[in-house]
């Protein structure tokens, strides 16, 4: 825990040393000092909580779907050669589309609420979720299922002792990536059809020229990161220590 605590202050101390030495270089009101944003965060933080537990919504529920989804088709996928062969090109051509470009429909279809933004990043991380499924399944050594099958493990047994300690090491890193692209992708949908949310609040304070306040919102979106990045990390410690002990 004190190495965690440390490394954390370590990299917050060096994230205010940079954004000094922006604003000292640039000598510009668009960098503003770090002083004067973190005093103005503490003094808009009421204002700021109602936005952020907006965008956290969005995210969480986003990441859950994504999980229920791509977790049992990772799983289809890894373990049936003929769901490889039929799926997973069907993957590699879904994968590289640039998908924010579909907020415009999912606003058509399922209105102006969250529940397109909460569509379009289901869509944009859902496949990361799939893919690492199915490596965490493909590492699997064959001779592993011979072992079980010569216990006479019952289905249950193979999931608990195989399938589950093998995948979610995969699950774990596949869901660091998607924090960072669910978090991007919700800075883009909540600047359309939305009074709340922190890509709402931030580009709110751009568009009146207050930099101050618009930094304080993306100082809170990059806590948020941190805060699902430990909640991801405790997780690991948690239900992989064995992964854990490798770093």
């Amino acid at each position: 825990m004190k190495k965690q605590i440390l490394s954390a202050a370590t990299g917050l101390v060096g994230l205010f040393l940079i954004w000094e030495a922006s604003h000292l270089i640039l000598q510009s009101p668009v960098v503003p000092a770090p002083h004067q944003t973190l005093l103005e965060f503490f003094i808009s933080l009421p204002e700021l909580l109602p936005h952020t537990l907006s965008s956290l919504y969005r995210i969480l529920v986003a990441i859950l779907v994504s999980l229920l989804i791509g977790i049992p088709l990772g799983i289809w996928i890894g373990e049936s050669k003929w769901a490889n062969r039929l799926l997973s090109p069907l993957l590699y051509f879904l994968y590289p589309i640039p998908k924010v470009a579909f907020l415009p429909v999912f606003l058509i279809l399922y209105g102006l609420g969250d529940l397109s933004k909460i569509i379009l990043i289901i869509w944009i991380i859902v496949f990361q979720i799939i893919l690492s499924t199915r490596d965490g399944i493909a590492q699997i050594d064959p001779k592993l299922y011979l072992a079980l099958e010569s216990l006479e493990a019952k289905p249950f047994d193979k999931w608990r002792h195989l399938l589950f300690p093998a995948i979610l090491p995969q699950i774990l890193s596949g869901l660091r990536v998607c924090i960072g692209i669910a978090l991007a992708t919700l800075f883009f949908a909540e600047n359309y059809a939305t009074t709340y949310g922190l890509g709402y609040y931030i580009m709110n304070a751009w568009s009146v020229i207050d930099y101050p306040d618009m930094f304080c919102g993306i100082l809170m979106l990059s806590l948020l990161g941190f805060l699902l990045f430990q909640a991801i990390d405790w997780l690991e410690r948690l239900l992989v220590p064995w992964q854990t002990k490798k770093r």
